[in-house]
């Protein structure tokens, strides 16, 4: 049997891996080892392991990593700390090829110890850009270091044949978390609402945002201005607004988003909701039935766009990213972004969002398509890489 390790650090990462997890662990020529770490395994962010452990998957590694700091000094220390635990586990593991999705430090801290372990890597999302974040350097250094890759767009397919990799290892595959739904059996809004223990009016707002970690110290402000501009917005409409925030990741400055976020929704009890993890299925299902999806999540760009729901994106965290039709684009100031709400909830644009062209990262069997792959493919053939030149 291949023994596939699926790494994952996020709630958003294991909702995204999940479909192919379900793929993997069904096929018999395959045994599916499962590594978690960073906000899984932390009380601050939900103990989300238990969110894989219910979906009926058996956690082989556990490796904390997580300090009790947002500082850049702390994400360091942290990564350290993973070059340490992950490079045990893989020792007992022994997998014959790890996947990694995404772009995060934990993600680049799991390539390294496999590059050293001469572990074979398969990388999912490679080829994209984010050029507000960090994130931006840590994926394309991990698409070096890794061997098979399945991107969600024909541009990141080029963009990661243009970093050296060869063509015969590159998939355009979708995006994967698109998979999720087609096929989960997503919640009526009123399920929802009984689910959550919330009444969410006729009007709401799925807010995400993360601080832009190639900024500094813009996390507080930008945030403030988001939420100024909302009460704006929600004091000059014709009818309440309600707000679903889900908290920011273990990133540089998340803590004081998070924080606002708290006070916000405890001085506003009665129109917001705040949410440390709403696990796939509620998340997609608050998606599927919001007014607009706002902040600067990757999930407006990418899934928002499958439900024809507008996005309004602040600020430059995703700028650099393919994006449809539905998604606005703003400043991270107040008047900006109360403009781009009132764009977003405007019969005219709600109008044209009903002819929208499908979502440029949406293809079928997108998990099957990469399950075919890492079963397939020869890997002690892969393990010596040359970088392929372009043609001149």
């Amino acid at each position: 049997m291949r023994r596939v390790c699926v790494f994952t650090g996020t709630r958003a990462e294991y909702g995204l891996l999940k479909p192919l997890m379900d793929e993997l662990s069904s096929d018999i020529d395959i045994e599916l080892q499962i590594l978690v770490t960073g906000m899984h395994l932390s009380p601050e962010f939900g103990f989300t392991y238990k969110m894989i452990e219910e979906d009926g998957f058996q956690i082989n590694e556990k490796v904390e990593i997580l300090l009790s700091s947002d500082s850049s000094t702390s994400i360091s220390k942290s990564m350290g700390l993973g070059f340490c635990g992950f490079s045990e586990s893989l020792l007992r593991l022994s997998p014959d090829i790890v996947v990694l999705l995404g772009d995060r430090f934990e993600t680049i801290t799991m390539a390294c110890v496999c590059m050293n372990d001469r572990v074979p890597i398969a990388h999912i999302h490679g080829g994209e850009t984010t050029q507000g974040a960090v994130d931006e350097a840590f994926r394309h250094s991990i698409t070096k270091m890794s061997h098979l890759h399945f991107t969600s767009c024909d541009e990141y397919r080029r963009r990661v044949i243009q970093l050296g990799e060869h063509p015969d290892y590159v998939f355009n595959v979708g995006a994967i978390g698109i998979e999720n739904i087609k096929k989960l059996f997503l919640l009526s809004k009123q399920t929802l609402e009984e689910d959550i223990g919330f009444d969410l009016g006729d009007q709401y707002f799925l807010i995400t945002f993360h601080s832009v970690t190639l900024e500094h110290a813009t996390a507080e402000k930008q945030f403030k201005n988001l939420l100024v501009a909302l009460n704006d917005f929600i004091a000059e409409s014709n009818q309440p607004v309600k707000i679903i925030f889900t908290k920011a990741n273990a990133d540089t400055e998340g803590r004081i988003i998070n924080q606002l976020i708290d006070e916000y929704a405890e001085r506003h009890s009665d129109k917001a909701i705040a949410f440390t993890s709403m696990g796939q299925l509620r998340y997609l299902s608050a998606m599927q039935h919001t007014a607009a999806v706002v902040g600067n999540s990757s999930s407006g760009i990418v899934e928002a766009p499958s439900f024809k729901v507008p996005t309004v994106n602040i600020g430059d965290r995703q700028k650099g990213r393919i994006r449809a039709e539905s998604v606005i684009n703003c400043k991270p100031t107040q008047s900006s972004i109360k403009a781009a709400l009132e764009k977003a909830v405007s019969s005219e644009f709600i109008k044209s969002l009903q002819d929208i062209m499908v979502s440029p990262y949406e293809k079928d069997g997108t998990a099957k398509k990469i399950k075919e792959v890492l079963k397939s493919t020869d890997l002690n053939h892969i393990i010596k890489k040359e970088f392929y030149d372009l043609e001149k």
